[in-house]
């Protein structure tokens, strides 16, 4: 008889140990010390991913979500109508979208939507295959919006740009989508990207845009936060992208933006339309000013 019991007994020891072993990463993912398991700001993107992903599942909204069923009357709150000209802000660490709205000849903040998911950590993407969702600044035009996407609705953010391309990052089809599910790319829920579909495309159609800036950034680039990131292999770079950053936070206008010796050249935008980003004809002056620039960082 001692044997039988022991057997009965394996599949109980079995389903503890498992129990055991999840209870200890939901410990280590939770309530872990900070300095214990990994670094701390990883592991709490991972749990907000991880708490997205189990609300998208369960066709819950996300924290945050607007209401999407009154859009006409949010859009009149604001004093905007559909098919006004549109730029888009990403953030990844805060997991947010911000759409803003042409009005009076400035853009103004109409929305906020939660980010379901975005994949890799913060920083550039980098080379293919590396799963990085791109940071900095781009363009989209009506030829990258895909209506018939396998996640739904989604557009192109236009990956790489100029400053990609002048520092070898390769990669292709970086796009903000529905689902919640990302190797690369902006996930948005599907509800939330058709309400961003729907505005985007609006605005192209208009005839008041030929194409809408996306600003990506890996956080809210106040000083503070890069003083928190200051030990980053990153933080040049972030550093270049604050200058764009501020410029939008100055004037609401879309900030003009090419490309000099590998580096992001910024302009302080004088209208809502952008252009297209571009490697700038540099001269001598640009690159000497760009150098100064480059040994202040």
């Amino acid at each position: 008889m001692q044997p039988r019991r022991t057997l009965r007994l394996v599949p109980i020891a079995t389903a503890c140990f498992v129990l055991a072993v999840f209870a200890c990463g939901v410990y280590l993912a939770w309530f872990a010390p900070t300095g214990f398991f990994g670094d701390p700001e990883q592991r709490a993107i991972n749990r907000t991913r991880a708490a997205n992903l189990a609300r998208a599942a369960l066709h819950l909204r996300l924290n945050g979500t607007p209401d999407l069923d009154v859009l006409d009357s949010r859009l009149a709150s604001h004093g905007l109508t559909l098919g006004a000209p549109i730029l888009v802000r990403i953030f990844k660490r805060e997991f947010e979208l911000e759409l803003w709205m042409l009005r009076d000849g400035r853009y103004h903040r109409f929305s906020t939507y939660p980010i379901c998911r975005w994949s890799g950590k913060l920083g550039p993407k980098m080379f293919t295959g590396d799963k990085q969702a791109p940071e900095g600044f781009y363009t989209v035009s009506t030829h990258q919006m895909n209506p018939n996407s396998r996640w739904h609705r989604s557009f192109n953010v236009g990956f790489p740009n100029a400053f990609d391309a002048a520092h070898g990052r390769t990669g292709s089809a970086l796009m903000v989508h529905g689902g919640c599910s990302s190797a690369g790319c902006y996930a948005m829920t599907d509800s939330v990207i058709g309400e961003i579909w729907k505005l985007t495309t609006a605005a192209l159609a208009s005839g008041k845009q030929k194409r809408f800036q996306v600003q990506v950034f890996p956080y809210r680039l106040s000083e503070e936060n890069l003083a928190k990131h200051s030990s980053s292999p990153h933080i040049a770079f972030w550093r270049q992208l604050k200058q764009g950053y501020d410029l939008f936070e100055t004037n609401w206008l879309p900030p003009s933006v090419s490309v000099c010796q590998g580096a992001y050249r910024f302009k302080e935008g004088k209208t809502p339309e952008v252009a297209t980003i571009a490697a700038a004809n540099c001269t001598q002056r640009d690159a000497n000013n760009l150098g100064t620039r480059k040994k202040s960082l």
